[in-house]
């Protein structure tokens, strides 16, 4: 087996480990929640989420359209959660404390890494990206009856989505503006479109079709610099050795976000909590969540391992910040970590996956 296929199936593998190993403690935003209630190390393996989650306001969120609930109006609308995606777990977004992931066991998958699944799947079956297909698999993916994945939460970018396409909205049009929509969410997809395409496209036509695939469902042109820079940054591990190298470039690129003054921290010595959660939000916006990801990138990416249960240690965003910090450690490793690997549910599938993907690309 080549290098190159061994680091691009590091990262892939990667990608998944990060987020089923941060689902069970998915925003939580107390760090001592986590240890509170897995004690005394914290996250040590995959876990199973907990009944109840102690930060969780999923019963805030809209289940007819992104964001927030809205007014008595806006509940008028078609639900969708339960009736469009979702289905038969509407009832669960009602109850105060209940985790985002119910349900999930030990080694699941949230559902945007899932997604990332479906886009593993369609490169392998059509050997390209192809935004019409695609669209059709995401669609068909995220309505089927009975679902195609275990989750029980949906980001706003899911039903913003879709409340747009039962408006009558175009397809291409139908990605939607909240408060949340340049998140670290955004980015789940990117990385094995991005590995695709660099086996025949150059990298300015790479990153052109994976801002494109982003702007679909989520359209920021803030959001859509910083895929441009985790494309590159994709592009610039695979053709990077030396470990002082890679880590300038993991800060480099946290300065696509300004101000982020990633060098001068490091160099204070901080603790990790101090940086991700101090000086950075652990919350998904992509200002806060994109620094911190080069920051552990930059600190621990000879370490996969501990680098994504330090991510999932330190709480909040931690799942899809999880699955990018997997997907770039992997890659400038090249290895990942066989333990964990095989304590994922669907391990024998996402192997699969993952080679028919290489033997299309690689």
């Amino acid at each position: 087996m080549s290098e190159q296929i061994k680091r691009v199936q590091a990262s892939l593998y990667s990608l998944f480990i990060g987020d089923a190993l941060s689902m069970p403690v998915h925003w939580y935003y107390r760090v001592s929640d986590i240890y509170r209630q897995f004690p005394p190390m914290g996250i040590t393996k995959m876990e199973a989420a907990p009944a109840q989650h102690p930060s969780s306001i999923m019963s805030l969120h809209s289940t007819s359209t992104g964001g927030r609930r809205g007014s008595a109006l806006a509940r008028l609308e078609p639900e969708i959660v339960g009736e469009i995606i979702l289905k038969g777990k509407q009832h669960l977004w009602n109850k105060p404390g209940v985790h985002y992931h119910h349900g999930l066991q030990a080694g699941d998958n949230t559902l945007n890494a899932c997604c990332a699944r479906l886009m593993v799947r369609h490169l392998g079956a059509h050997g390209r990206y192809d935004k019409d297909k695609w669209l059709d698999e995401y669609i068909a993916f995220m309505t089927a009856e009975p679902a195609q994945h275990p989750d029980t939460y949906a980001e706003s970018y899911h039903r913003g989505f879709f409340a747009n396409l039962n408006k009558g909205a175009q397809r291409e049009q139908c990605g939607a503006i909240t408060h949340d929509t340049a998140s670290m969410g955004a980015l789940v997809t990117v990385a094995p479109l991005a590995l695709s395409l660099f086996t025949t496209h150059d990298l300015d036509e790479a990153t052109s079709v994976c801002c494109e695939h982003v702007r679909l469902t989520h359209p920021d042109a803030g959001l859509i610099k910083v895929v441009s820079m985790y494309v590159a940054l994709i592009y610039q591990i695979m053709h990077e050795r030396s470990e002082t190298e890679l880590s300038e470039l993991f800060v480099q690129a946290s300065e696509v976000i300004p101000n982020a003054r990633l060098h001068a921290l490091m160099q204070k010595r901080k603790s990790d909590a101090d940086i991700v959660g101090g000086v950075f939000s652990t919350a998904c916006y992509i200002t806060d969540s994109w620094p911190s990801v080069c920051y552990l990138c930059a600190k621990y990416h000879t370490t996969p391992a501990k680098a994504l249960l330090v991510n999932t240690n330190l709480g909040g965003e931690n799942a899809h910040r999880g699955s990018v910090l997997g997907s770039l450690v992997g890659l400038a490793h090249g290895e990942f970590d066989v333990g964990f690997f095989t304590q994922l549910v669907h391990q024998e599938s996402i192997m699969q996956e993952v080679e028919t993907f290489v033997e299309r690309f690689y």
